[in-house]
C-alpha cells in the first residue's frame, strides 16, 4: 500500500541529516530543512521553517546531543502549538527525553525520541529506527519512518516503548554492543598482524565474511580499510567515544547488570588517548567506514 505523503521540517543537515532529507524527498515527502550553515539550509531560520509547514506540524531534530538539542527544542516550543510534534533523532541521552517531553506537553506539543543507526550509508541502505513515545504521536511521523527504514523488510523500525527515552535507551545499548564488537575485531587484527606465522591478513578477514558466525557489516568495513592500507599505517591509534558507551556502562551500574565486554571496550578507548594503540587503528578505521568519523593520520600525530 502506498504511504501517505507528508510535510516535515528537518533541523540539522550534516552527514546524517542531509542524507535523510534526500531519502525522504526521494520517497515523495516535502522536506523543509534548516541548518546553521546557510549553504545547506532551505530556509534562513527555525521560524521560517515552522511557518512553511502545514498543521499539524512535524519537526525532526538531528543536531548534536546535549545543549544544541536542548536549546533547539526549547526554541521550537515557542514556535509550535497544540497538536504539533517534535522528533529528536539525534544521540541524546535518554534521561533528557522525559524533560523535553514534559516541557513540550505544556503547550500540547507531542514528542517522540528516535534512535537512528545507519551512518553515512543510510541514504543507500536505509536507517534502523528505534522510537519511543505514544502511538498517537508516532502515527504523525510514521510516513517518514517508513521512508527512512530499510526497504523490502519488516525489520529496521521498532516501537521500543511508550515512555519517553525508550528509543534513545535502545540505541544507546546498540552503540554499547557496537563498541564491544569493534574491540574484538581490533584485538584479533592486532594479533594476526603481529605474528609471522600467517600471511595476507586482509584476506583472512575477508574469508570470514561468508559462512562464519562473526560475519557482519563492521567486518566488511574493516576489510575495505585493510585492503586499502594493510597495516593501517596511515591512521593513528586513537578513537573518540560518542558518549553512548559511557551512558550504557552507567545504566548497567544503576541496574546491577554486569557488562565486562562493553565496559572494557570503553576503557580501551581511553587508553588510546594516552599512547598510540595499535588495535585502536582498526577501531578508528571502522568508525570512519560506517559513520564518516574523522581519523587522525600518522602525519598529524
Amino acid at each position: 500500500m502506498k504511504e501517505s505523503r507528508m510535510h516535515i521540517g528537518l533541523v540539522g543537515l550534516g552527514k546524517m541529516g542531509g542524507n535523510m532529507r534526500t531519502r525522504l524527498r526521494e520517497a515523495g515527502h516535502t522536506v523543509v530543512g534548516y541548518d546553521r550553515n546557510p549553504d545547506l539550509a532551505d530556509v534562513a531560520s527555525l521560524a521560517e521553517m515552522v511557518e512553511a509547514l502545514p498543521s499539524p506540524k512535524v519537526v525532526w531534530v538531528m543536531v548534536p546531543a546535549g545543549d544544541p538539542t536542548r536549546s533547539t527544542i526549547a526554541e521550537l516550543k515557542e514556535l509550535l502549538g497544540e497538536g504539533d510534534l517534535v522528533v529528536d533523532g539525534g544521540n541524546s541521552k535518554y534521561t533528557d527525553d522525559a524533560k523535553n517531553a514534559e516541557s513540550l506537553s505544556e503547550k500540547g506539543i507531542g514528542f517522540v525520541d528516535c534512535g537512528v543507526s545507519g551512518g553515512v550509508w543510510g541514504l543507500q541502505n536505509g536507517y534502523a529506527l528505534m522510537y519511543g513515545g505514544s502511538e498517537e504521536d508516532a502515527a504523525k511521523v510514521m510516513p517518514a519512518f517508513e521512508a527512512l527504514k530499510p526497504s523490502g523488510t519488516e525489520d529496521g523500525l521498532v516501537h521500543c516503548g511508550t515512555t519517553p527515552g525508550a528509543g534513545h535507551f535502545s540505541k544507546m545499548v546498540h552503540n554499547g554492543i557496537e563498541y564491544a564488537m569493534m574491540q574484538a575485531y581490533a584485538e584479533g587484527w592486532e594479533l594476526l598482524d603481529k605474528v609471522d606465522i600467517v600471511d595476507n591478513v586482509p584476506e583472512i578477514f575477508a574469508s570470514w565474511r561468508t559462512g562464519t558466525v562473526v560475519r557482519s557489516w563492521l567486518l566488511d568495513l574493516l576489510v575495505d580499510q585493510l585492503r586499502a592500507d594493510e597495516h593501517l599505517d596511515k591512521i593513528k591509534g586513537y578513537a573518540d567515544d560518542s558518549g553512548e558507551g559511557r551512558w550504557t556502562v552507567e545504566a548497567a551500574i544503576e541496574n546491577a547488570v554486569p557488562m565486562p565486554a562493553i565496559s572494557a571496550s570503553l576503557f580501551a578507548r581511553f587508553v588510546s588517548r594516552q599512547e598510540d594503540d595499535h588495535a585502536m587503528k582498526a577501531i578508528a578505521a571502522m568508525r570512519n567506514g560506517f559513520g564518516g568519523h574523522a581519523v587522525i593520520s600518522e602525519s598529524e600525530a
